[in-house]
Order: structure tokens, then C-alpha cells, then sequence
């Protein structure tokens, strides 16, 4: 198994916007949310070439605390982005769901992942 690594991917990285968002969203209605969600994270990665990855998770004990890993090729994609019809959509869907929205801006410092994934 082999890891390739060079400057190119570096300088790639460095004009990426990468973004955690740590979402809190009302128990009774975190079935209608995942759905939302999905189908913003499905169109948005279908559509827009600058949106490079998304990972939603949940929390295994608390299952309404969710955390989304966001990469965009950089800050012009990101702003394209959220005024797509697909994240406003999303964006008013959502707001009487989500209690608490926490976003964040990273930097990424490694990336180990097999070949082909």
C-alpha cells in the first residue's frame, strides 16, 4: 500500500475553505433533518464542482448532536455555494429544526486514506 504526498497537493489544501459544523437539532424532528440534510449534501456534490466533500455524523449517545465536515475548493466555491437554491432551500427547510449551529473554520495538517477511497 502506498500514500502519495507532494507539494501540489499542499498548495491545493492551502486554497481550500474547510468548514466543521457542530449541529444540535430538536429530537422530534431529526428524522425530517437527516432527510434535509442528505438531500442538500446529494445536490450540492452533484452540481457543484467546488464542492469537494462532505461527512455528516451523529453522536452514538445523543444522536440529535451532529457534526458536518464541509471541504470547498476554495473561498469563491464556498460563496457560490450558499447562495445555490439547493442551500437555501436547506437553510429554510431546517431553521425551526436546528437549536444550535456552531460553525468552524480548520485547517487540514494530514490526510491518511487507502487507495481508491
Amino acid at each position: 500500500m502506498s500514500f502519495i504526498f507532494n507539494k501540489n497537493a499542499i498548495a491545493q489544501q492551502q486554497d481550500q475553505v474547510v468548514r466543521v459544523a457542530k449541529v444540535r437539532v430538536d429530537a422530534g424532528q431529526l428524522v425530517q433533518y437527516n432527510k434535509a440534510l442528505k438531500e442538500q449534501m446529494e445536490t450540492a456534490i452533484r452540481l457543484e464542482p467546488g464542492v469537494l466533500s462532505y461527512y455528516a455524523v451523529a453522536d452514538k449517545k445523543d444522536h440529535t448532536s451532529i457534526t458536518i465536515f464541509e471541504i470547498y475548493a476554495n473561498m469563491a466555491s464556498y460563496k457560490a455555494h450558499i447562495e445555490t437554491p439547493h442551500f437555501k432551500k436547506y437553510k429554510t427547510t431546517v431553521a425551526h429544526m436546528v437549536k444550535s449551529l456552531e460553525l468552524t473554520d480548520v485547517d487540514i495538517i494530514g490526510v491518511a486514506k487507502k487507495p481508491g477511497m
